[in-house]
Parts: structure tokens; C-alpha cells; sequence
């Protein structure tokens, strides 16, 4: 095995495998199907499946793991496998597992980061943390931070998407910039995209998939299995090997860099442009502060409340015809005017309150 899978590499890291071991038999073909691409880096499986309600799969349990063992005497593939305690990390290391994985359920409880943290001290084990369930950059830094400190070095995230009420096209709304935002927190962690939790289904793969690269992201963990639709757990998520080679064969692996100097000369004038023009964003938004806390100071004097909600309303739908006018999309145009009315009424009332003090 290499010393260190989560170093930055020439290529991105492949992570693929079914979403729960099944029997014998499907882990096994699974993994020399998988190995017959030579698309793959690591086998992942899933022996503990934490469930949303009892009475569904839970996965095999510990008797699951020298089948997995068994892949790797075949293929010579490393392993990785989901833990949510001490315990599994017990067996887990009893049969010299390479790779363990917290999921996104667990990320969530600090105690049991905490847990899975000590009874890996003193090891030097492959890690990754899947994000939160919820869309908490801190938690996902802090369940980090608790590997790190007991000394664990080879770590990596795993982006999954976040869990959002009403959503109508993922599984997990993919919320990219708090992915961005992690690596930009921790920029030496190893980051890698989990597109089969983020899609639910097979049929976004490939597009969430291209975009994490586009991204820079440093590898995939995506599901297969040999009979998909016949799967004891996420069948609608999960890919043939074959099709699972396909995917990663259409990707298109881009350059970090320029290597044309004329076109790194064009690349940082058009920076330079994004630059001036940030600027004169953050000089606009400096002065329409500045406007909103003369409103604040009129309605104050007048003893006016401070929302509007007509105004309001007029000037969203405003904006967003504006912006559908302007090529930007309506999800984009909402956050930005909702962001920047929601700072208008905290500088409002920062005047409110400066006359309440005195």
C-alpha cells in the first residue's frame, strides 16, 4: 500500500464499490469486475449502515469484513470502510483495514468524532470525514480538528451534499461552497466528492461528477454493484462496474494551471479585471450601507418601524427580473438581495438602538 493515499497526486483518487457488502459472492465479483477496468484505486464498502428508521438493512456486520479481505487478497486493492464508533474501529483494525470513513451521521455528534478519534490514537490510520448531515462548516472543521489532535495525519474529506427540506433534484443539496469554503479552512486536506450521495440516482452522476473535478477536487468515492437494481441498500444510486468505468473514462481532468504562456498572460488580465471590479462591489455595497443607516436614522427620528414589507417585496422582484434579464439565475439574485437587505435592516437598527443607549 502507498505510504499516503491522501497526498496530492498526478491524477485524481478513485474510490468505488457497492453501498453495503451483501454476501460473498457480490463483494467478490464486485471487486475483480472493478479491478478489470483499472479505473479504480480503492474498494469501499459498507459493512454498519446506519439507518433512518428500524427495519431497514443495517448491514452485514462484522462477518462482512473477510470477504473484504478476501477482495484485497484478489485484486490487491486497499480498503475502506465506514465506522460510527469504538467498536468498529476495533474490527476494523483486527482485519487490517486500510481506510476508515466517518459518515455524515456521525460527523454530526462530536462525542462520537471524539470516540472514533481516541481509539485511533497512537495509530497511523487512513481517515476521511464525510460532511454533517446539515450544512455546518464548523462541524465538519471541528470533527477535523479531533483527528488531528490526537495525531492522526492521513486524513481526507469527503463532500456528500447536505440534507435540504423540499429538495426536488438531489438526495443531499450538493451546497458546493462550503466545500470550497472547508478547503480554503484546511487547504492541505485531501478533498474527495461523493456524487452517488449527492445525486440519489445514477442518472446526475456523471454531471456532479465532472463538475468536482472542474472544482479541483482530488478523487470520488462513487457506489457500484454488480446488479444494481437488486441492491439491498441505495440501488437507485449505485452503477454497474462497467458503467462505473464509462463515468470516469468521460470525465474531462483539467489543467490547475495555464501551460500556454499567452493564455496565462489572458487568464491574469481577466483576473485583474475580476479584481477592479470586486473592488468597486465592495465600494457600492460600502455606500449603500452607508445609505440604509441615513434611512435607519430617519425612521428613527420619525418613529418609523424599520421593515417596509411593500418596499421590500418590490424591490426582490425587481432584481430578480433584472437578473433573469442578465443571464443570473433566481436562486443566485435571491441570496444576494436577501443578503444584502438583511445587512441593510442589522445597520438600521444599529441606529435604532444607538438612540435606546443614549
Amino acid at each position: 500500500m502507498a505510504n499516503n493515499w491522501f497526498q496530492k497526486r498526478e491524477k485524481p483518487l478513485w474510490i468505488a464499490g457497492p453501498c453495503s457488502a451483501e454476501t460473498e459472492t457480490q463483494v467478490l465479483e464486485t471487486a475483480i469486475r472493478l479491478h478489470r477496468t483499472g479505473k479504480i484505486d480503492i474498494l469501499r464498502a459498507g459493512i454498519w449502515k446506519p439507518r433512518t428508521r428500524p427495519g431497514a438493512f443495517e448491514g452485514i456486520g462484522e462477518k462482512g469484513l473477510p470477504w473484504l479481505v478476501k477482495a484485497k487478497e484478489l485484486t490487491g486493492l486497499p480498503l475502506a470502510v465506514e465506522v460510527a464508533n469504538a467498536e468498529h474501529v476495533e474490527h476494523c483494525l483486527k482485519h487490517e483495514i486500510d481506510i476508515l470513513w466517518i459518515g455524515a451521521r456521525t460527523t454530526v455528534n462530536p462525542f462520537a468524532v471524539q470516540e472514533i478519534a481516541d481509539a485511533l490514537r497512537g495509530t497511523d490510520q487512513h481517515i476521511m470525514i464525510k460532511n454533517p448531515i446539515n450544512p455546518d462548516l464548523d462541524l465538519w472543521l471541528g470533527g477535523m480538528e479531533r483527528l488531528l489532535n490526537v495525531g492522526l495525519t492521513k486524513l481526507a474529506a469527503v463532500h456528500r451534499g447536505f440534507s435540504f427540506f423540499g429538495e426536488k433534484i438531489y438526495r443531499n443539496r450538493p451546497q458546493w461552497q462550503i466545500a470550497i469554503d472547508f478547503k480554503t479552512a484546511m487547504p492541505d486536506v485531501f478533498m474527495i466528492n461523493d456524487p452517488s450521495h449527492i445525486c440519489g440516482n445514477r442518472h446526475l452522476l456523471a454531471k456532479v461528477a465532472q463538475k468536482a473535478m472542474d472544482l479541483n477536487f482530488d478523487g470520488l468515492m462513487i457506489e457500484s454493484h454488480i446488479t444494481p437494481d437488486e441492491a439491498w441498500s441505495d440501488a437507485a444510486q449505485q452503477i454497474t462496474p462497467e458503467v462505473y468505468a464509462d463515468l470516469i473514462n468521460s470525465l474531462i481532468i483539467r489543467n490547475t494551471s495555464p501551460q500556454d504562456r499567452t493564455v496565462k498572460s489572458q487568464l491574469e488580465r481577466l483576473r485583474r479585471e475580476i479584481d477592479i471590479l470586486d473592488d468597486e462591489i465592495m465600494h457600492s455595497l460600502a455606500s449603500r450601507m452607508q445609505l440604509a443607516r441615513e434611512i435607519g436614522a430617519y425612521k428613527r427620528d420619525q418613529n418609523m418601524i424599520i421593515l417596509q414589507s411593500e418596499r421590500w417585496i418590490e424591490i426582490f422582484q425587481k432584481y430578480i427580473e433584472r437578473g433573469s434579464q442578465n443571464g443570473l439565475s433566481e436562486e443566485f439574485i435571491t441570496q444576494i438581495i436577501k443578503a444584502i437587505h438583511n445587512e441593510s435592516i442589522e445597520q438600521q437598527v444599529r441606529i435604532m438602538e444607538e438612540k435606546i443607549e443614549k
